[in-house]
């Protein structure tokens, strides 16, 4: 079948052109209107809004404000303790009413009324108010106070402690008998305790302390000395005579009768072992034995104080019975005569080559028996205990020196 002749449509008529040119176009113009009205320097200006602002800046704000808290807190902390203050001092609250609120610990040989002597005059008185550094001062011139301490505990109590001194030996002052301690310091004898010390000659009340204190090292080298080894010879000793150093004399404990003892500055131990190994040869060629000189090397002298002498002072019968009660021995309580030892002091031993010279002025002890000042010689069978020196004693060349 042939097909019929029909006008044709073209694709231009069956598709028509679309209008994206005239949109482009509009959208290009839309987009240059945009550009040009934000770079335009001739735009309208937007309108600000008004912001109102303090004179000064935040951080100075905040920094017075802490200040002023501070300030605040201040002042109401120093009302708070001006008002404290205020009712410490006049509450009756805080008041020592009576000696029941006082409380004193460590007490042996201080007696209570020795401390409130110090003390009492606080009752009655604000615990506040107490000079605490003033009663110390106080309580620790009492002689047998070492050192003190004074508290106080609210509201109303103090309490006092007291560190008391020890003794080491007895002192025979004047016509008293008192006991001393390691620093020199004399204390009163106790009512209800005894000790078992010597007695040491030689001291004063009125000497100072510095002049003690080097006496009563002498005396603590002396005892340490004779107790060494285990030896105990301090118990034998009634006295000890400090008042020349470089001649200290003891006085021994012995029943067949008391000696004194020269053991000079030094070796005490040594010198002390020759009297005790050789006392009682010396008791049978003397009729009495009251004092040795073991000063001297080579050289033992037997009864020296015998010129010379000085008298002490005697105590009283007051003096001596509490001494006893306090536990002096009764060798001790006896007024006796003490040598000075300078007087008397023997000559020195000559060197070896003078031997003939010694035998002119050594005298042979007579067969009679004696209490006369002598030079003992040994037997050839006695070692001596310490060593002969060749050279004399400190005490000898010291009296050389100075005649």
């Amino acid at each position: 079948m042939a097909r019929k002749n029909v006008p044709t449509i073209s694709q231009e008529e069956l598709y028509p052109q679309s209008d994206e040119p005239t949109r482009q176009d509009l959208d290009d113009a839309r987009l240059l209107d945009l550009d040009a009205e934000q770079e335009s320097p001739f735009l309208r200006g937007q309108k600000r809004v008004s912001v109102r602002r303090g004179s000064l800046p935040k951080k100075t704000v905040t920094r017075l404000t802490w200040t002023l808290t501070v300030l605040v807190v201040m002042f109401l902390g120093s009302v708070a303790v001006a008002a404290v203050y205020h009712y410490g001092e006049r509450s009756w609250r805080f008041r020592v009413d009576s000696s029941d609120h006082i409380e004193i610990t460590g007490l042996e040989n201080v007696t209570r009324s020795q401390v409130m002597e110090v003390i009492g005059g606080d009752i009655g008185r604000n615990i506040f108010f107490v000079p605490m550094a003033q009663r110390k001062k106080q309580l620790e011139q009492i002689p047998w106070v070492e050192s003190a301490s004074v508290m106080r505990f609210v509201p109303n109590r103090l309490k006092i402690e007291i560190h008391e001194r020890t003794p080491i030996a007895f002192a025979r002052v004047g016509s008293r008998v008192l006991l001393v301690d390691g620093q020199g310091t004399l204390m009163d004898l106790p009512n209800k305790k005894k000790y078992s010390f010597p007695v040491i000659l030689g001291m004063n009340s009125g000497e100072p302390l510095s002049t003690r204190m080097p006496r009563m090292r002498i005396y603590q080298s002396v005892l340490s000395q004779l107790d060494s080894g285990g030896a105990h010879y301090s118990q034998d000793l009634s006295e000890v005579d400090l008042s020349d150093p470089d001649d200290v004399k003891v006085l021994t404990n012995n029943p067949e009768g008391e000696v004194l003892i020269h053991l000079g500055s030094s070796n005490y131990l040594d010198r002390y072992k020759v009297y005790v190994g050789h006392v009682r040869e010396w008791r049978q060629q003397f009729d009495k034995v009251e004092s040795v000189d073991l000063r001297y090397d080579r050289q033992i002298i037997v009864n020296p104080d015998l010129n010379g002498a000085i008298k002490q002072s005697p105590l009283s019968r007051s003096a001596a019975k509490a001494a006893m009660a306090a536990g002096v021995k009764p060798a001790a309580l006896t007024t006796r005569l003490t040598t000075n030892s300078k007087a008397v002091a023997p000559r020195p031993v000559a060197p070896p080559e003078r031997k003939r010279a010694v035998r002119a002025w050594h005298r042979k002890p007579s067969r009679k028996k004696t209490s006369a000042s002598k030079t003992w010689t040994p037997k050839k069978s006695w070692k001596p205990a310490i060593e002969a020196a060749k050279k004399p004693s400190p005490s000898i060349v010291k009296e050389q020196e100075h005649p």
